[in-house]
């Protein structure tokens, strides 16, 4: 995976993510939306064979980046404990 920021200002962020499809970025839009101060949190890809997921995020006030940081730290955890739980099936 790799990841290119098109778009960083003080509170928007847009994030191109090569290699990744719908799974991917829907999973790390619902974890944004969990996280304090987004007022925006999705993503699109304009078309699945040729472009790749753009993630946007806006956030009230602080740092976009601290934000999506976060999210992927909350998505760490949460892994983490399902990893657990099917181990101990």
């Amino acid at each position: 995976m790799e990841i290119s920021v098109i778009e960083n200002t003080k509170n928007r962020l847009r994030l191109e993510v090569k290699g990744e499809g719908h799974s991917f970025c829907n999973i790390i839009k619902s974890e944004l939306w969990n996280q304090k101060n987004v007022e925006i949190a999705g993503y699109h890809i304009e078309h699945n064979l040729v472009s790749e997921p753009v993630i946007v995020v806006q956030s009230e006030k602080g740092d976009t980046k601290k934000i999506v940081l976060d999210a992927v730290e909350g998505l760490r955890k949460k892994n983490k404990s399902l990893r657990e739980a099917f181990k101990k099936i």
